[in-house]
C-alpha cells in the first residue's frame, strides 16, 4: 500500500482528523482547557504551514516543468 503523503499533508480533512484525535486524547487524560486550546492552536498552525509549503513546492515544480497554470 503506497500512501501519497503530499496529498495527505495538504488535506484539510486529514488535519481536522489529527486535531480531533489529539483533542480527544487531551480531554481523556484530563488536561485543562487552556492547555488543550494551546495544543490545538499549535497543531492547526503547523498544519497550515505544512500545507502551504507543500502546495507552493508543487506549484514551483509545475512551473519548472513548463506548466504555467500555478498562481502566486
Amino acid at each position: 500500500m503506497n500512501i501519497n503523503w503530499k496529498q495527505k499533508l495538504t488535506s484539510r480533512k486529514f488535519w481536522a482528523a489529527i486535531t480531533g484525535f489529539i483533542t480527544a486524547l487531551l480531554v481523556t487524560f484530563g488536561v485543562d482547557n487552556m492547555t488543550t486550546e494551546q495544543v490545538v492552536g499549535v497543531v492547526t498552525a503547523a498544519a497550515t504551514l505544512i500545507a502551504y509549503i507543500i502546495g507552493e513546492g508543487m506549484v514551483d515544480a509545475a512551473r519548472g516543468n513548463g506548466d504555467e497554470s500555478g498562481n502566486e
